[in-house]
């Protein structure tokens, strides 16, 4: 969860930057009322979450709310942005886990075939694979690739 925590700032800190110039310090010096704050600090977030949500997730959740397609960026509502946001990062999270996922499955089909092919069905594969997996994800810098995904899925 920590690994989580810090990546999503570290990914978050130009946008958190932005909203802190545009809106927090003109608020502390006392220029913005917290309504003008709020529009201002939004912006650079909605900014991002457009930046990344993809036009059919989008699409699909104005379709659902049965509301006016909007023209233009500007008349995109957070109401229809926030969960295509979601979505859309819901759909990058499975491909990921996917991608790992082969892999591993690969070692399974490999370990079975080969404990089946010397009869020893009695052994359980895991007990052969789990290693193996762990030894293959620790060799190929599986870490360093996941992060590498991760951050590269934020455009």
């Amino acid at each position: 969860m920590s690994l989580a925590l810090f990546l999503t700032l570290f990914t978050m800190t130009p946008v958190l930057e932005e909203i802190d110039k545009t809106a927090w310090q003109p608020y502390q010096a006392g220029k913005f009322t917290e309504q003008q704050a709020l529009t201002a600090g939004i912006d650079p977030l909605r900014q991002f979450m457009l930046r990344q949500t993809r036009e059919q997730d989008l699409g699909l959740m104005v379709e659902i709310a049965r509301a006016e397609i909007p023209t233009t960026i500007s008349e995109v509502k957070l109401l229809h942005l926030i969960p295509a946001f979601m979505l859309s990062e819901l759909r990058t999270a499975f491909q990921i886990g996917f991608v790992i996922f082969l892999p591993f499955l690969l070692i399974d089909l490999v370990v079975s075939s080969v404990l089946m092919a010397l009869g020893m069905m009695m052994v359980p594969p895991m007990t052969v694979s789990l290693p193996l997996k762990i030894l293959m994800f620790i060799l190929i810098d599986g870490w360093g690739l996941l992060i590498r995904a991760l951050v590269g899925s934020i455009n």
